[in-house]
């Protein structure tokens, strides 16, 4: 799935495990994820210095969250970023699952 805006896209890349918004064909950003059980865990989340100010953290975050919704599973936010914006926007709440020793395995599992 991806979602364009005026001056970014965002795009799942499955073979990365990670969400990814462009600007232009520059890659301005990404959120990493592992899926487990039914749910997905988001553990890392970047926005390039270049792309800063610029709300396309929050354009990226909202697209993976609504997509990982739509798939039908549900939102771990280990991710500090993931975190900030699910305490200002509400749309998911419904699919968020609290962050467990078992999710923080998961991360630790796939980073290696």
């Amino acid at each position: 799935m991806s979602e364009e805006s005026a001056e970014a896209t965002v795009a799942r890349s499955t073979d990365r495990d990670r969400y990814e918004i462009t600007s232009g064909d520059r890659l301005a950003g990404f959120t990493a994820y592992v899926d487990r059980g039914g749910q997905r865990i988001f553990f890392h989340t970047e926005i390039g210095e270049d792309f800063g100010g610029r709300g396309l953290g929050s354009v990226l975050i909202g697209h993976a969250l609504a997509d990982t919704r739509e798939a039908g599973l549900r939102i771990v936010p280990v991710c500090p970023f993931v975190q900030k914006y699910l305490e200002r926007h509400h749309e998911v709440d419904d699919v968020v699952d609290k962050v467990t020793p078992d999710a923080l395995a998961a991360v630790r599992e796939r980073n290696g």
